[in-house]
């Protein structure tokens, strides 16, 4: 059955099965062979030999040796020069702009995550912008629509002090402020955006969006008014993160953690003046609870305890004082007082319901035992202090029981008249608390003092430690937008995948959003309050009319307008609102940066809207003609991706999902790239104060200080393309000396390929796919496979997968390949033979393909590499003639089985061949009749051969193709023994060939031309180069 089943399969090669005794052919897409194709064999040179030095001379002009200006290495200076030069003519400035008007059939929408306006750009600007720049660029190339709007937060605390210096806000009005920030911020934009543009990122650089701009924050207070109008952005009062050093309201994301915060805890006592029904009978006992911070003891409304869980009642042994605490922290509480605790009872916590307590500080008040969930028995005694004003689960239990927020703790973090003489004015955090302490000892509630080290929140900008206290303030409802959020998360896609886990971690810890601050430099919330009643105005109206006064005016209007401009009556009226207009005051509150950047899709991504029949707007009218038009109508305003840092999570990620799932109810993008931060090559955070901060701009154009290398653009951006960005990015000198080496490799791989090319015109001279040589044809196969790859590696964001792509192909299959294999026939054949001409055809593919391949992460290197490829017509540019060019007649069934046969008998037998050089050495293979000797025997048509494929392959002088060896082999014949198997259709047919080879040293001379040991006699020519010098 197997003869009649090769026969239907057809005949790939020309000439296979003409002298083998099976008949039929291998073109079979299941097809394989199974082998290890390792490092070529050497060249064949040898050692040198008396007369080769003049033989160079003689034939040196004869040898077509590559030829090219394409420059070996570029450094300094000249690559600087060079980079820019590559920017400027190849259109750089200009590319986005073509890219969006041409026609396409698909877009892809990376949308940009403002980086903040607040200093120079830096090593973490560099990885997130060039790995989005990557992505961008293949997306170009490969003919896709590309939508990406830079873009910059210019709000925020740090922006604010960094302006103001050393002199603070003091005298500055609200505006004088802003102006100054302003200034700062757009400063700072404008280093940035020139960093940028220096490291090759395409964009439109005249169309960006920023947030302190008017049309930006118009977009902005739209999607506020939406969210209020249904229900998810309130006021009230309750308990936020505050900042004293910066007297305003915090959102978790702009928090920070200090791992070793010390503080002093105490273990303090409420002594029970009624006690629940259990402990009627049991006099004197305290309850004991835990605290680290005691200043806000005097804020307390009640104790907590845990209604499942086991109390006991214990008397201590050494001063016979009865205490109260969870049953399972008696033991703790032993070792922390050193002395016995007698057991006297216990009791099931739902039993302390009803108890009350006599307040530690506060004579004559009482605090009630109450139950809770968020009480817990791994530290402290299971009774918890609670006080509403300064804790959020606290403030739950007020909520619940209706317990007074009584908040004595001011915006400065200390403490108000309300918390009595004694403690009024103190610094909660410092002396407060030493007073509190000194008070809970003067009354005999003071149990113990401990420090504490423990994880403590700080303002992320100041650094200082924050408090919670309730203040009046707006939110997001995000615990009704929480599911909401979770479904539209299924749908969208995380790379890598662990950070779905995180981000929904932390949807779940937020209860809800603080997006209102105390500043000046930000957007305006847009409500009024009424002069009598305080109650807040926000309607649609209203804000509409503002929304459209920042559009034309910018929002320094809010602070110089009266407020009857603001709030005209026609507005008041159309709002239905009592009054005049002077019966209002502006809110002085700005929003929170995490809404002004998480409103940016609404800005930026959204399809123009209405605000009513009678007030058309356009959120994009502020962009130019080309970009007004945001999204291709297909893809649903929606972005195929956000890429930031994983902080971002907690952030931005997180800001722009809430809003949007509570105006759209789905996501604001179908993918989200999470990468880790850059660090020192010690894998530490970069600090000024340590001095390991890497400066782009120094790597870039060197030291300022000189003596440093400049590396240029592209090595910055090998370094992001190679590195593992899903975890933490080191970068340093051996880093960027490492990627500066790989791309001078690269460098130096395409400089032989173009100077192999000096005299091809691949439109005239081309050979056709059929008519090429099979190893040529090979590579053609290799080529599109690696095409493949690297395309699927783009589009999965994996530019490090390009990268090892990228440097496989090149060493191995290329320098320690290929290369090495056609350099005798690219060198030494006639100029114009078809042998020559088939390799220089497969050469220019490989240069196109990986000069394609490496464009995305290396533009200038790759444009350069177009300038001097052949075949392209003048001014043409890389970016704009398309992706990888690669056909599927390029595969080919049975020309790997061919060559990958051919390569696995000769490394056999090279390990058998002192010094690897097969060149001196004559083969005779032996092969059974059968698949592999068909394989063989299509390389090489004749029996023995000096200049067949199978020669050119094996790398000897000569083969002899034959069914057995012969018995009366050469006494210093090396012999080496091997099988190779071939599967057919996918297994169906498999075939294990033995094969045997004797390689016998050859009789041949070397040529003084191509020095290959095919010459009749020393210092005679080969017949070939006979041939070439005759011509």
């Amino acid at each position: 059955m197997l003869l009649p089943r090769l026969s239907t399969l057809g005949r790939p090669l020309a000439g296979w099965g003409r002298r083998s005794r099976r008949v039929g052919c291998l073109q079979s897409r299941g097809l394989s062979v199974t082998c290890d194709r390792r490092r070529a064999a050497g060249s064949g040179e040898g050692d040198a030999q008396p007369g080769v030095a003049s033989d160079l001379v003689r034939y040196r002009d004869t040898v077509l040796l590559p030829r090219t200006d394409f420059p070996m290495k570029l450094s300094g200076q000249k690559l600087l020069e060079r980079e820019l030069e590559i920017q400027k003519g190849c259109g750089f400035a200009e590319l986005y702009q073509w890219q969006r008007s041409r026609k396409a059939k698909k877009e892809f929408c990376l949308h940009d995550g403002p980086p903040y306006a607040n200093g120079d750009p830096h090593v973490g600007h560099a990885l997130n912008k060039i790995l989005k720049d990557i992505r961008n660029r293949f997306e170009v190339l490969r003919g896709r629509q590309v939508h990406y709007v830079p873009g910059w937060d210019c709000h925020g605390l740090p922006i604010e002090l960094k302006a103001l210096g050393q002199e603070g806000a003091r005298g500055l009005s609200p505006l004088q402020l802003r102006h100054k920030a302003r200034v700062f911020a757009q400063e700072a934009v404008a280093r940035q955006k020139a960093a940028f543009q220096r490291w090759g990122v395409m964009a439109d650089w005249d169309c960006c969006y920023l947030t302190l701009d008017g049309p930006y924050q118009a977009a902005q207070l739209k999607l506020f008014q939406e969210m209020h109008s249904k229900g998810f952005i309130y006021q009230d009062f309750k308990p936020v993160f505050w900042s004293p050093s910066s007297r305003t309201a915090l959102a978790e994301a702009e928090l920070e953690y200090d791992p070793e915060h010390l503080s002093r805890s105490v273990y303090a006592t409420f002594a029970l003046s009624t006690p629940p029904p259990p402990l009627a009978g049991v006099d004197g006992v305290s309850v004991v609870v835990w605290t680290t911070q005691p200043w806000t003891i005097p804020a307390n409304q009640a104790v907590c305890f845990m209604p499942k869980a086991q109390y006991s009642v214990v008397r201590r042994t050494d001063n016979s004082q009865l205490l109260l605490v969870a049953s399972e922290r008696v033991a703790s509480m032993v070792a922390l007082l050193s002395t016995e605790l007698e057991h006297v009872c216990t009791i099931t916590g739902s039993q302390l319901e009803g108890g009350v307590c006599r307040h530690p500080t506060i004579p004559d008040k009482e605090v009630k035992l109450l139950p809770a969930n968020h009480v817990t028995m791994a530290k402290g005694t299971g009774l918890v202090h609670t006080a509403p004003a300064h804790g959020m689960d606290d403030y739950s239990v007020a909520s619940h029981f209706d317990l007074p927020v009584e908040c004595l703790v001011d915006e400065d973090g200390r403490f108000t008249e309300e918390a009595g003489p004694e403690l009024q004015h103190l610094v909660v955090m410092t002396e407060g608390t030493d007073k509190v302490i000194s008070m809970l000892q003067a009354g005999g509630a003071l149990l113990k003092e401990e420090p504490c080290v423990h994880s403590y929140p700080c303002d992320w900008r100041t650094k200082q430690p924050v408090v919670i206290r309730p203040s009046r303030q707006w939110f997001v409802h995000t615990g009704a937008l929480r599911d909401k959020a979770k479904e539209a998360l299924q749908k969208v896609t995380f790379l890598p995948e662990s950070a779905r886990s995180s981000l929904l971690d932390l949807l779940d810890r937020r209860t809800y959003w603080c997006i209102s601050r105390q500043r000046s430099w930000g957007v305006p919330v847009p409500v009024f309050y009424h002069r009598t009643t305080g109650a807040a105005l926000i309607t649609k109206h209203s804000v509409s009319h503002i929304s459209k006064l920042f559009k034309e005016t910018g929002s320094d209007c809010w602070w110089e307008l009266p407020v009857e401009e603001l709030l005209p009556q026609e507005v008041l009226t159309k709002s239905k609102a009592p009054g005049s207009p002077s019966d209002y005051v502006r809110g002085d509150d700005v929003l929170d940066i995490w809404f002004d950047s998480g409103a940016s899709w609404a800005a930026v991504l959204e399809e123009e809207t209405e605000w009513g029949a009678d007030e058309p707007e356009s959120r994009l009218g502020w962009l130019p003609a080309p970009l007004r038009r945001p999204l291709l109508s297909d893809s649903d305003s929606t972005a195929d991706v956000y890429v930031e840092g994983k902080d971002q999570l907690g952030g931005w990620f997180q800001s722009s999902l809430l809003t949007s799932v509570a105006v759209r109810n789905k996501a604001p993008y179908r993918s989200l790239v999470v990468h880790g931060f850059a660090v020192s090559e010690s894998g530490l955070k970069m600090s000024k104060s340590v001095g390991n901060v890497v400066d782009p701009d120094d790597v870039i154009n060197g030291g300022k200080a000189g003596g440093a290398e400049a590396f240029g653009a592209d090595v910055l951006r090998w370094w992001v393309a190679e590195s593992n960005v899903f975890s933490e990015v080191q970068i340093g000198p051996a880093a960027l000396s490492s990627a500066r080496d790989n791309v001078n490799r690269l460098r130096n791989t395409v400089r032989f390929l173009l100077g192999n090319l000096q005299d091809f015109d691949p439109a005239v001279q081309a050979v056709e796919a059929s008519q090429l040589r099979y190893i040529d044809q090979y590579l053609l196969h290799l080529l599109r496979d690696f095409s493949i790859k690297v395309t699927d590696a783009y589009s999965q964001f994996d530019a490090g997968r390009v990268v090892r792509l990228l440097q496989s192909f090149i060493t191995r299959d290329l320098s320690s390949f290929y290369f090495s294999i056609v350099k005798d026939r690219l060198y030494c054949d006639p100029e114009d033979s078809l042998a020559r001409r088939s390799c220089q055809t497969v050469l220019e593919e490989i240069l196109d393909g990986v000069t394609r391949a490496a464009a995305p992460i290396l533009p200038h290197l790759a444009e350069e590499v177009y300038l001097h490829a052949p075949g392209h017509p003048e001014g043409e540019t890389l970016f704009r003639s398309g992706w990888i060019k690669s056909s599927s007649v390029w595969r080919r069934p049975g020309l790997e089985e061919a060559v990958e046969g051919a390569s696995a008998i000769r490394d056999s037998f090279l390990s058998s061949v002192p010094g690897r050089n097969a060149g001196q050495y004559e083969l005779i293979l032996a092969i059974q009749p059968g698949l592999l000797f068909e394989l063989m025997e299509s390389l090489q048509e004749e029996q023995s051969s000096c200049s067949s494929q199978l020669v050119e392959l094996m790398m000897s002088a000569r083969v002899d193709l034959v069914g057995e060896l012969p018995r009366d082999l050469p006494p210093g014949a090396l012999l080496s023994h091997g099988s190779f198997l071939i599967n057919l259709e996918g297994g169906v047919i498999r075939e294990d060939s033995a094969y045997s080879v004797a390689a016998v040293p050859t009789a041949a001379a070397r040529c003084p031309r191509c020095r290959r040991h095919t010459a009749p006699s020393a210092g005679c020519l080969c017949r070939r180069c006979q041939d070439v010098l005759a011509s």
